[in-house]
Order: structure tokens, then sequence, then C-alpha cells
């Protein structure tokens, strides 16, 4: 094979600030090829500008990136123009490809033209096509939408004639027809099921060169990632850890255990050295008795003693000085869901069902015979991108009504819906104005915005339109849980949320007061899932 050897994606010192607050400080890693590093970490800590940086898509501060000659770069949101068809999208994808093309022939007719330089030319050129599979593009493009489950879908489209989840499957079908020589992926699994996640690791699993993914997906970071990166800012900056995810929880746990230990060890040796120099070494007095005529025995032995005082409080003051330097910082509280706040009001205990849908029809998105939300209900809603999962959620909310079917709803119920697509009418307000408006200044001091621990303390007062998507998904949260509702609808709520909030969320779920429906393909959350289960 005539391939040129495929270079590492590397970055040394990346620092980035916006304003006054800096989202990275000094992150370097190497991804070298074969490798598929996930990328985790806290909503808000830096993955996606990283990805952008390592991109070249943003400059950072400070810092240095070496990648590859091509980069592919998945946006966690789809940019497209509306009026752009399907097939534009796909060949614009292969605009590179086609040059690569060109080059290879124009470097085949230089050799004829006996230029020494000619058949390194024509070496790179033939490298560069077979690494781009530049002969088997129109076979490739269709194995790639079959395989991420929108093959059916007519190429003429617009992209704004098919939905927000179809979208994203072809951005990331057009992005693997490029074959660039390295993948950077922001969420690449938000919109796939469970045929187009696995067809996508097999994907990644084959791919040559560096891989560097963000993800909240747990199942796929187990199945697809060879190490993980944790951009964890609160002690160690970024950490690599080998294996899937089940690996970090268990590493992570011990490497916080060990941050904990270390902190309290430290504490108590400091508050001993304090001590020491004090009280301890400057209470020690020679009380030896000596005659009172024994003038030089009483000078040698109390020299000699103030000599050995001296000492030990130097050591200590040495001691203390060096460790109040280097000691470790205190391991911050995780910012974690403190749980579904109280003043829940249940809606008396008459029979039957809070809420129920019967014969449903909303052209080209659902049909459905019968769905009744109990009391107490817990049901997850599952099945392929397009069976409607979305469009049940909107028509229980009241957010559409089908063109056939009833829904009845009990009178005084309240329901809510945490959509996918998380959406703020003005992006000047700050996280802490937004609250006050939506609950009222009473409710928002009763249950303050902080106290739920879904936005940070430094978060509060900054302009939404700053804050990442996941952390816009986390405000939509607490503006439901703060007012918890009797049915409460969650759209793929594991969708932009970092890890261990997924965890607390779908823990929290299980002891909701009111009735919980649940849409969603995360198959991390489905195996474990205890409750009742509905497969459109």
């Amino acid at each position: 094979m005539h391939t040129l050897a495929l270079s590492p994606l590397r970055a040394d010192g990346i620092s980035v600030r916006y304003g006054e607050r800096r989202v990275l400080s000094d992150v370097s890693l190497t991804v070298p090829p074969g490798a598929r590093i996930g990328l985790i970490g806290e909503n808000g800590v830096g993955k996606s500008t990283l990805l952008r940086v390592l991109a070249g898509a943003e400059a950072p501060d400070s810092g240095v990136v070496s990648r590859p000659r091509r980069v592919g770069f998945l946006w966690q949101e789809v940019r497209f123009r509306p009026d752009d068809t399907l097939a534009a999208l796909m060949e614009d994808a292969l605009a590179e490809v086609r040059a690569i093309e060109r080059e290879l022939e124009a470097a085949s007719r230089a050799l004829a033209d006996d230029d020494p330089a000619a058949a390194r030319r024509y070496d790179e050129a033939l490298g560069a096509a077979e690494r781009a599979e530049v002969w088997s593009a129109e076979s490739r493009r269709d194995a790639l939408l079959d395989g991420l489950g929108v093959g059916a879908i007519p190429l003429a489209r617009r992209l704004s004639e098919v939905s927000g989840g179809q979208r994203s499957r072809f951005a990331l079908a057009a992005l693997l027809l490029g074959r660039p020589d390295a993948l950077l992926l922001d969420e690449p699994t938000n919109h796939l099921d469970d045929a187009a996640a696995a067809f996508l690791e097999s994907q990644l699993v084959a791919w040559n060169g560096p891989v560097l993914f963000a993800s909240h997906d747990r199942a796929f970071l187990d199945s697809a990632a060879t190490g993980l990166l944790d951009l964890d800012p609160t002690r160690t900056g970024a950490t690599v850890f080998g294996g899937g995810y089940s690996a970090y929880l268990a590493e992570k746990a011990a490497e916080r255990a060990r941050w904990e230990k270390q902190y309290a060890d430290e504490q108590a040796e400091l508050a001993a050295l304090r001590h020491a120099v004090d009280v301890t070494a400057r209470s020690i007095a020679w009380s030896g008795k000596v005659r009172d005529n024994d003038k030089f025995v009483k000078s040698y032995k109390g020299n000699t003693l103030d000599r050995q005082i001296s000492r030990r409080i130097r050591n200590a003051d040495g001691r203390l000085d060096e460790l109040t330097k280097a000691q470790v910082p205190k391991p911050p509280k995780p910012l974690g869901f403190t749980g579904i706040p109280g003043g829940f009001q249940r809606l008396g205990e008459e029979a039957g069902s809070l809420l129920q849908a019967d014969d449903l029809h909303v052209p080209g998105r659902l049909t459905l015979g019968r769905f009744a939300v109990g009391a107490d209900s817990r049901v997850l809603v599952t099945g392929p991108n397009g069976a409607g999962k979305s469009t049940l959620l909107l028509v229980l909310a009241g957010r559409i009504v089908p063109l056939v079917g009833t829904v009845h709803r009990r009178r005084g119920l309240r329901v809510e819906l945490l959509e996918q697509d998380v959406r703020f009418a003005d992006l000047t307000q700050t996280p802490r104005r937004i609250y006050e408006l939506a609950l009222g200044e009473r409710r928002a001091e009763s249950v303050p915005l902080s106290g739920l621990g879904l936005i940070a303390q430094r978060d509060l007062d900054r302009e939404v339109g700053v804050l990442s998507v996941g952390q816009q998904r986390r405000l939509a949260l607490a503006l439901i849980m703060a007012r918890p509702p009797h049915v409460f609808l969650l759209d793929e709520p594991t969708n932009h949320l970092s890890l261990g909030l997924a965890t607390e969320l779908e823990e929290a779920l299980g002891g909701y007061p009111g009735a919980v429906v649940v849409a969603s393909h995360d198959r991390w959350l489905r195996e474990r899932w205890s409750g009742e289960v509905v497969a459109l």
C-alpha cells in the first residue's frame, strides 16, 4: 500500500478564556492513529471548545495544535442552509475527495514529463487517494446512509424538510464519506438508535486515523472508546483513563478517595506542625536541677537545650512552610443534583388515569391505539428514530393536537415536558433571572436555583447564551424540578447532560412523587429501567 504514515493528533498547553472565565487551562493530549478517545467531563468544562480548537475552527489563547492534513469535525448542532438538498450536502462532503482524485490524475500525467519530483508527487497523491477511498465513493455513500438508517429518504429533499435527527444522521454520513485522516465528533450518538449506534461503532473501530469524540452515551463509551480523557478542572485538569466507561467509574471513585485521604492526612500533619511550632517546642524548658554554684553545668546544659529547641522549631517551621505551599486543595463538593424539592401536591385519590390518549394519529409521525398514565406511572417509550416518540410526548403535553384521536387530562393536571432541544427566547438573560421570571420571586426564594445542584454558582449570573448546550438543558430541567408537575415527560433526558448528572437524574426519577414518562434510545438507561416499557 502506498499510504504515508498517519500523523497523531496533538495539543500542547491549550488555554482558552471567554471574557473573565477560563474554560480550558493548559490542556495537553496526544491521540495516536487507531486510538478512539472519549472526551468526558461536567457540562461547561470545555469539551466542545477543545474539539473546535483541535479542528481549527477556533484559535486558543495559548498553546499549540498539531493535526493530520485532513481533519473531519462533526458539530453538535448541524450547520446547514434550509434550501440545500440532501444530495448537495453529500456531494459537498466529497469536495476534498474529488480534489484528491484530480491531483492523482495530474501526478500521473507528470510522470511522463521526466520531472525528478514527479515520482514523489505521484506516491503522495496515491497514498492520499487510498486513504480517502476515492474509487468507492458512491457505493460507500449508499452504505453509510443505509447503516445510519436514512437510506430510504430521497436525496432530492431539502434539509428543512427532514427532522433534526435525520439531519444529524446525514451530517454524520457526509463526514464519514469524506474519509478524513482524523475524526473529531461532538455527541455523535445523540440522534442514533441502537442499530445506527452499532453501525457507527463499527466504522470507528475500523478507522485508521486518530478519533476523539465527546459523548454522554455511557454504553457507547464503554464499547467504542479505547481510552477516556476527563476534563476535570477541580484538581488534575485533563486526566487519561484506559478502557471504557465502566473502568473509568471505578478509577474515578478510587482517585477521589485518594485525593480525600491525602487532603485529610496533610491537614492533620499541618495541625501537628503548627502545634509543634506555636506550643510544644516553645514550652520546652530545661528543668534539670543544679547547684547554685554550678554555673558551668547550668550554662552548658542550658545552651545545649536551647540549640535543640531551636533546631526543632526550625525543622518544624521548614516543614510547615513546605507543606503549606505544596498541600493539595480541598476536594470541592461535586456539582450534583440534590433531588426533587418539596411542595408536590397530588390530585386527590379518585380512580382512573391522570392522562389518557386514545386512537392517536398524527400524519407521517405517529399512530397509536391507547396510552394511559396513572398517578405513579413509570413508563419508558422506546423505538427507532421516526417511530413517533417525541411526537407522543408533544401530544401528551398539549403542544401538538392530533388529526385523529382524543387526549383526556384530569382537571387541574400539571404536565411538563423536558424537550430534546432547549431554546431560550432571550439569550442575554441570566439563569438566575430566567428562573425568577418563570417561578415568581416567592417560589424562587423558597427553592433557590443554586440549591438544586444543576447550575454552578459561577454560572448563575452569566448570560444564558454563553452557556454550553448541556448547561442550558440543566437550566430547563431546574425550571421544571422547582415546581414538580403531576406528569413529568422527558424526551431523551440524558442527551447533552454530563455522565454524573445523567446517573443522578435516573436515580431521582425512581423516587419522583408523580408520574414519569421517558422517551429514550439510551441503552444504559434502558438496560436498567424497572418500570413499564412501551415500544413504538
